[in-house]
């Protein structure tokens, strides 16, 4: 997966079956978001609202509860809340410095699913053996590929899931980091997707290809942009109801 001069390591992706197809509906999508009468006047507090639902149905995709008020009993919910609260502050350190970007990520995420005492030597701290892949895929997000932004952040989604580098809260990091990738690459630049949403609602569907695409066969990387995409539509359709409710 290493970028090289000489060739884009991602771009075989985009000819995989469907793909391109998909990913025009993404942006399709997106962009009928982004053009809704209540996203050009009011868009920050759709977008907060999108944040939380996201947030919300991150953390019950790794077995939070769902349908609470209360956002800091549970710990991996008051993590994916924390991260949320964080993403506009993060999209430019993403950009920069993605490896940094993801440490912050999981420091928030899992601050209470560590022991206090293992804070230092466990929040931010990839586990080893990791490095080498963060590295590539931080190559890739700093430029190392042209790849249509879905593909991409179906990429960054689908490789942190595959190495869970942090071995604690690397469901809610590689969500979150699918968010960065997305308003980073100008793909939802105002952050009014809901992509979480889709993920829980066809969470057999997001397990399997998750790990289809962790056995890197071209099928199952395909499945997994697929299903990515699909997610991202359904994402869209979420953010398209929040923005009605509030015209």
């Amino acid at each position: 997966m290493a970028p090289s001069s000489t060739a884009d390591p991602l771009a075989p992706l985009v000819s995989l079956p469907g793909v391109t197809d998909a990913v025009a509906r993404v942006r399709d999508a997106l962009v009928a978001v982004h053009n809704h009468p209540a996203n050009r006047r009011g868009f920050p507090a759709n977008a907060a609202e999108s944040a939380l639902r996201g947030a919300r149905a991150s953390a019950a995709i790794d077995g939070a509860p769902l349908n609470t008020d209360d956002l800091v009993s549970d710990p991996v919910l008051a993590g994916a809340v924390r991260v949320a609260d964080e993403h506009a502050r993060l999209v430019p350190v993403w950009k920069a410095a993605p490896l940094q970007a993801l440490a912050r990520l999981h420091v928030l995420a899992a601050a209470d699913l560590v022991p206090v005492a293992d804070h230092a030597d466990s929040l931010g701290r990839p586990r080893p053996g990791t490095s080498d892949r963060l590295s590539l895929l931080a190559d890739l997000v700093t430029g190392g590929t042209r790849v249509p932004a879905p593909v991409l952040v179906a990429v960054v989604h689908g490789e942190l899931l595959a190495l869970a580098p942090f071995g604690t809260a690397d469901g809610v990091v590689a969500r979150a980091a699918a968010r960065l990738a997305a308003t980073a690459s100008g793909l939802d630049v105002k952050s009014l997707a809901v992509p979480e949403v889709g993920h829980l609602r066809r969470l057999a569907e997001y397990r399997s290809a998750a790990t289809a695409f962790a056995g890197g066969g071209a099928d199952g990387v395909g499945a997994w942009l697929l299903h990515c995409c699909a997610q991202w539509e359904a994402g869209a359709a979420e953010a398209t109801s929040i923005a009605s409710s509030r015209s």
